[in-house]
């Protein structure tokens, strides 16, 4: 089994609320964001005679760990604190052996792991791994006000939503295969 996550971005409005959900749920310090909201704008008007036409758009993205199927941070630690659950799929990191080098960070294309700087570790998404244990959603999912964010086995994900595994702000997902369906915005293909 392989857990992942569903973004449905096309209807994304961008408040933040699974951002904000993670980072209470984790209890992050300033700046250690596992789940970041980012919002993407662009185009402009042309005019044609009297008048003008726009192509203006703007999208958001909720991503966090994507829980790859081939994993750059655990295959580049050193100290084996990165590691990949073969029950479910869920990446994660033990601190209690992190030696904080950061390399999985400069290892992850999505810029998953974080420095905590008071401890001197890395942190991640962990999937909330203890609310799943108790059959409940993960903080963010729980908290996406338009029922956006979606989790569940990859493979049924992507058979249930039709989306794609990324978008053109996003790293190519051959690298690691990421466990992430998008339903896109048009503008962001």
């Amino acid at each position: 089994m392989q857990l992942g996550f569903v973004h449905e971005s096309q209807y994304c409005t961008g408040c933040k609320a699974c951002q904000i959900a993670c980072k209470d749920k984790q209890n992050n310090e300033v700046g250690q964001n596992f789940r970041r909201v980012t919002t993407y704008e662009g185009g402009g008007y042309t005019q044609a005679g009297n008048s003008f036409t726009n192509n203006v758009f703007a999208y958001s993205l909720s991503i966090s760990c994507n829980h790859c199927a081939e994993p750059k941070c655990v295959k580049n630690c050193p100290s084996g604190a990165m590691r990949k659950d073969p029950q479910t799929g869920i990446v994660s990191v033990n601190q209690d052996i992190c030696i904080g080098c950061g390399y999985c960070a400069w290892s992850c294309p999505y810029g998953a792991p974080q420095m905590n700087v008071k401890s001197g570790v890395m942190g991640k998404c962990d999937f909330c791994r203890d609310l799943l244990a108790k059959n409940e959603e993960p903080a963010c999912v729980a908290a996406c006000p338009l029922r956006l964010l979606h989790y569940g086995e990859i493979e049924e994900l992507r058979s249930k939503y039709s989306g794609v595994g990324t978008c053109k702000v996003m790293p190519d997902p051959n690298i690691t295969k990421p466990s992430l369906v998008l339903v896109p915005h048009k503008d962001s293909l």
